[in-house]
């Protein structure tokens, strides 16, 4: 089989590495328009992967997974569901996320499956929350929570999403909140611990609304520091690093087993370049050699999350669970 990773930069290079080293894929092509990072891309994977050009899909592709800059993904997912092409987004913008889902008529008429927001947050955090919805005979909530970035266009995407207005979902409607606003302190797996998260503008509550119907509330948050918060509606002051250090995601699900109140919590850290190259990686693969439902839909809706968790958990990237004191097991 072959991919095509669209994009090379710290989350797409990862990706590209993850499928070289698949024994699903025989054939891996890198596009970028930044030729000079397309060539040390590709120079760094060895034979198996090649470079390639443009935006349109020639025969032979099985599955497409785009890794460009938020705000780019829809175009080339569209062209990839008329071309037939099986197709991975990582997206964590909430106006595209609502975009790539707005898809899934013509993913269903294809008969081609799309998966939006395959990255660390959205797309760890989904497979968490899934797994966590499981322990429970009901849920009523969902909290997810990220510290960190990846690379320079998401650490962008990070400094404008506290600036935008963030969504919770509420009772069954959507609630509007400044970006910024909602200070709640999360504990994370060490070493990362406890850090001030605020509301911004995610798109996890976007996902997880479809994956759980029914659901009473859906809230994410982002950690964020004083200066964060207070630079967020201006440009950014100076470039982003090539690849921000060590992050982690945290999702609470709260429900019931039984008639007892119920409080089921799982946290990752890891880097979110490496984390979102695999969560990626495993979700092409998945979605390739797998018989998957058509439509364009996020990761809590594409599977129970164990197998791909298990898939992760190979690749380095583990779960632990809060055991209830500032620490996770």
């Amino acid at each position: 089989m072959k991919a095509v990773v669209f994009g090379a930069g710290a989350t797409g290079a990862r990706i590209a590495r993850q499928l070289c080293s698949s024994a699903a894929f025989d054939a891996v092509e890198v596009r970028d328009p930044n030729q000079e990072r397309l060539d040390r891309a590709v120079g760094s994977l060895g034979g198996l992967a090649t470079a390639g050009r443009g935006r349109r899909f020639s025969g032979g592709v099985d599955v497409a997974v785009i890794a460009t800059p938020s705000g780019s993904q829809t175009a080339l997912a569209r062209k990839a569901v008329h071309a037939g092409v099986t197709t991975v987004t990582t997206s964590d913008d909430i106006d595209e996320v609502r975009n790539l889902l707005d898809l899934d008529q013509e993913a269903r008429y294809g008969e081609i499956p799309v998966v939006v927001g395959a990255g660390f947050m959205p797309g760890l955090t989904c497979l968490l929350a899934r797994y966590a919805a499981q322990e429970l005979d009901a849920i009523d909530e969902l909290h997810v929570a990220k510290v960190g970035t990846g690379g320079p266009a998401c650490a962008r995407q990070h400094h404008r999403s506290l600036s935008s207005t963030a969504l919770d979902w509420r009772d069954g409607r959507w609630t509007r909140r400044p970006g910024g606003s909602g200070r709640e302190l999360a504990w994370f797996p060490d070493p990362v611990g406890g850090r001030d998260c605020y509301r911004a503008a995610l798109p996890d509550a976007v996902l997880l609304v479809r994956a759980f119907p029914g659901i009473d509330r859906i809230t994410a948050r982002m950690a964020a520091t004083r200066r964060d918060r207070l630079t967020a509606p201006l440009p950014m002051l100076r470039p982003p690093h090539a690849e921000g250090g060590v992050g982690a995601v945290r999702v609470e699900a709260r429900g019931r087993v039984g008639k007892e109140r119920r409080v089921v919590v799982f946290g990752a850290v890891d880097r979110p370049a490496v984390a979102a190259g695999a969560v990626a990686a495993a979700t092409a693969i998945h979605v390739a050699t797998r018989d998957v439902e058509p439509g364009s839909v996020g990761l809590a809706s594409l599977a129970d999350g164990r197998e791909l968790l298990r898939d992760l958990a190979g690749r380095g990237v583990k779960a632990a669970r809060f055991e209830g004191t500032a620490t996770f097991t």
